[in-house]
């Protein structure tokens, strides 16, 4: 079943931690954003392998938009 890793601030992405195919643990960063200067991991809830990323450096998002589906 496919897991979805969402924002959970309204935000500009600044880095990508994990690559499609890579496994994450619970609680590993998987994308860091940037809000009112501040940086904010963003953390998988459950284990999985990475299998699709929904987003891009320099991007913004908004509080709820999925950035990586694990699988």
């Amino acid at each position: 079943m496919a897991e979805k890793v969402a924002a959970h601030i309204t935000g500009t992405v600044v880095r990508i931690e994990k690559a499609k195919g890579d496994t994450v643990a619970p609680g590993e960063v998987v994308v860091i954003l940037e809000s009112m200067k501040m940086e904010m991991p963003v953390e998988a809830l459950v284990g999985g392998t990475v299998l699709e990323i929904r987003c891009a450096p320099a991007q913004a998002v908004n509080e709820g938009d999925i950035l990586v589906i694990l699988g």
